[in-house]
């Protein structure tokens, strides 16, 4: 099976995402969350797989993220879910960062 293809989309400058910090970004009506953390940014969607809780309004600690509503956790480069009351992974997507613009990986329907 071939690789998505994928379209890059311009988030923000780097340095308006603070370390340990997670920030929102809409695309296409879907809301993803893009993460600063201490090894690099990451982005996952942007709804908890529990209870579909914006992960923005979540508590960043390390590389995990912390949803807001009922405090189940993920790994943020991975999408794993970590804790309970979550159980089913996160879809991260690709990061890059140019001339210190942060950019995001979307798949495209081919």
């Amino acid at each position: 099976m071939p690789e998505d293809v994928i379209a890059w989309h311009a988030v923000c400058p780097v340095d308006e995402i603070d370390e340990e910090d997670v920030a929102e970004f809409w695309h296409a009506g879907e809301l993803y969350a893009i993460y600063h953390t201490p090894s690099g940014f990451y982005a996952t969607d942007g709804l908890c797989t529990h209870e579909e809780a914006p992960l923005t309004g979540g508590l960043v600690l390390g590389e995990i993220i912390e949803c807001p509503m009922h405090q189940g956790r993920f790994d943020i480069p991975s999408g794993k879910a970590k804790g309970a009351p979550v159980c089913i992974n996160l879809r991260t997507y690709p990061t890059k960062v140019e001339a210190q613009q942060l950019y995001v990986g979307i798949p495209i329907n081919v």
